[in-house]
């Protein structure tokens, strides 16, 4: 498994992050594509910014073996990086319309 096969994997976990989140919370619900595009830039935005502690893609292959254990932490917080996406942005949308 490459680092490019689990950045895809983690975006894929992201789009999921935002869709379960728009369903779960229909007040918070973008829509099919806005929970899209919130879950892809929320788990990107999330990733890059805690991955240097360590659970990047690059450091789960790092020894040539998948690390199970970061992959594992790599994937929540590519899903909670898309739900809290779905929820700010949605937020954020209705604080302007004031």
């Amino acid at each position: 498994m490459t680092d490019t096969l689990i950045s895809l994997i983690s975006i894929l976990t992201g789009i999921i992050g935002g869709h379960i989140t728009g369903s779960i919370f229909k007040v918070y619900s973008l829509g099919t594509i806005g929970n899209t595009i919130a879950g892809v830039f929320g788990c990107i935005f999330l990733i890059k910014f805690l991955g240097g502690l360590g659970f990047g893609p690059k450091s789960i292959v790092q020894s040539g073996n998948v690390h199970l254990g970061l992959l594992v932490l790599n994937l929540f917080v590519s899903f909670m990086g898309g739900a809290m996406a779905v929820i700010l942005i949605q937020k954020l949308k209705t604080r302007m319309k004031r």
